[in-house]
């Protein structure tokens, strides 16, 4: 059995997408994130950087003692290679993959999420910051649409890129962006939307929310301007 630690963010929406998209049975485990419960000691044993999503596999590709992975894109090229579905096992399609995950995790991924804080979250308006996320954002739908433009999905077929991506285009509002200026990441956005699986995923845990606020002034404390940790 797998345990999944989760929180419906975009970046926990990429492992329950993929999980359902293998039809792979997990254990879900909440981390309210809005509590703290990632900071706690026994957390910090399976993830040191105190961040959802982290599985463990208590039955790990190649057998032995359950292993514990961190990081999105980590699981996510760890669950692909176990199941053998979504990530190609000949080097160049491989890679192909591989290289749009890594730009999804340096690049789509934090500048969305820091168009969000700026323009949602912060305590006061700072244009500099506002302008700086929300373009970056955009360039970073310009590059995703003009890669789209050829091709259906991302690296050509269906992957863990595209599950990668699509979270993150998800709450595309809330980054200041209009569909409508990238015909092709629209289409492709519309497309995995109807996806069972991609759908399915997305809506774990949403009932969690309670249909308010991700994000409250009492959680701003928690989630936001943390130091280092010494246990």
């Amino acid at each position: 059995m797998l345990d999944l630690y989760y929180w419906p963010t975009p970046n926990g929406c990429k492992i329950t997408i993929l999980l359902h998209e293998l039809s792979v049975p997990y254990n879900l485990i909440p981390l309210n994130i809005a509590k703290g419960d990632q900071f706690k000691p026994e957390f910090a044993r399976i993830n040191p950087n105190r961040r959802m999503p982290a599985i463990v596999d208590h039955d790990p590709a190649g057998g032995g003692e359950p292993i514990a992975i961190f990081e999105s894109g980590a699981i996510m090229m760890y669950l692909a290679e176990k199941h053998g579905r979504f990530l190609p096992t000949d080097t160049r399609r491989k890679y192909e993959v591989v290289k749009w995950l890594m730009w999804q995790m340096g690049g789509l991924g934090p500048m969305c999420g820091q168009a969000h804080h700026f323009r949602e979250y912060a305590p006061e308006q700072i244009p500099y910051a506002f302008e700086r996320y929300t373009d970056e954002v955009n360039r970073l739908y310009g590059v995703l649409d003009t890669q789209l433009e050829a091709r259906f999905y991302v690296a050509g077929e269906y992957s863990i890129a595209d599950m990668a991506c699509w979270p993150w285009i998800k709450p595309y509002k809330g980054q200041g962006q209009d569909l409508e200026e990238f015909p092709n990441l629209k289409r492709w956005f519309l497309d995995i939307n109807q996806r069972p699986g991609a759908r399915e995923g997305w809506r774990v845990g949403r009932e969690w929310l309670g249909g308010g606020p991700v994000v409250t002034e009492e959680s701003k404390v928690i989630l936001f301007g943390q130091r280092a940790i010494r246990d």
